[in-house]
């Protein structure tokens, strides 16, 4: 039986640093419609939100579907945000950076519903949970890494998000791996980001080509240090002997600080995200070693390691379960 258009809707917004994707949903988290606007001509606040509305309304319109019928919207944005106001509170790549901008209530000024705003990658983690490795575990306890520009992450516990008292429990990223490592942009020094994100690879990649030491890489980039990245270099390490260390040097990295995780808090799974875990194997297996190495407490042959089947959605999708959360 075709679901009643006058069942109640939710709409998901993933903001981001040049983008936001929104989607429009049913209770059940089906996507009816999706689109994304640009953050980047402007990035101010109030030109984003005003751009935010009007393709709410554009969705609703190629639904079917009144505004009237929206019961939720849930956000995910790139920072700190108070997560019981809906205000954001410190936005690093947009401009402005977003300080005290209430969110929530302008939305819900507009839609008349519920607002709720979380981390991005919080966020992720939610989608994760909801729709992703938790979908056929809905109590299971894992970490979510997302590896992409930096390395964010998040915690489930028991089925649960955990998120702390600011929302910002779940930094894997901000671990210490190297003390008195390369600065951070965080503030501190050493930081897992620094070691196994996406830049802190592909700078591996480039010194290595320019040096001369990877000449399967400066075939496929031409010798364009712009074109090299994880996934160039992923294609060149079959050749490229040194390029295959440096990403299984930056795995091991990620997998030390997966043994971190482990050992405070035995999930039952670690889980990978963003666009670095397109590395796939190198990645996992990696990964995998350093935790059955490193762990020696417990066993630790039944935590599984593996990549979300969510990719770049879960930031969306985890937005579309908040506002489902929020009515």
């Amino acid at each position: 039986m075709a679901e009643s258009s006058s069942q109640p809707r939710f709409v998901g917004i993933d903001l981001g640093g040049t983008s936001a994707k929104i989607a429009i949903a049913d209770r059940a988290g089906h996507v009816m419609q999706q689109a994304t606007v640009s953050t980047q001509a402007d990035g101010r606040p109030t030109p984003v939100i005003e751009s935010i509305r009007n393709q709410i309304r554009q969705l609703c319109d190629q639904a079917g579907h009144p505004v009237e019928q929206l019961k939720g919207i849930g956000m995910g944005v790139p920072g700190l945000v108070d997560i019981v106001t809906g205000t954001t509170k410190f936005l690093p790549n947009l401009p402005t950076q977003w300080r005290d901008i209430e969110v929530a209530e302008q939305l819900a000024d507009t839609f008349r519903c519920p607002v709720k705003l979380l981390n991005d990658v919080r966020t992720a983690t939610l989608g994760e949970l909801r729709f992703g490795y938790g979908r056929s575990t809905p109590e299971a306890t894992f970490a979510f890494f997302s590896i992409g520009t930096g390395i964010g992450g998040g915690l489930v516990i028991d089925g649960k998000v955990h998120l702390g008292r600011l929302g910002a429990a779940g930094e894997l990223g901000h671990q210490t791996i190297v003390p008195d490592g390369l600065p951070c942009g965080c503030g501190n020094r050493g930081c897992l980001e620094t070691l196994a994100s996406g830049p802190a690879i592909t700078a591996e990649g480039i010194r290595l080509m320019l040096s001369g030491l990877a000449p399967k890489l400066r075939e496929l980039t031409d010798g364009h240090c712009d074109r090299v990245n994880p996934e160039t270099m992923a294609e060149a390490a079959d050749d490229d002997t040194l390029v295959d260390e440096a990403i299984r040097r930056a795995a091991a990295f990620l997998g030390i600080g997966a043994a971190n995780v482990v050992s405070m808090v035995h999930p039952d799974a670690i889980v990978l995200g963003g666009g670095v875990s397109l590395l796939g194997d190198r990645l996992i297996n990696e990964v995998r070693n350093q935790i059955q190495t490193r762990v020696r407490m417990f066993p630790t042959d039944q935590i599984e390691v593996i990549c979300s089947t969510l990719s770049a959605d879960a930031g969306l999708r985890g937005a579309i379960a908040l506002a489902i959360d929020s009515a």
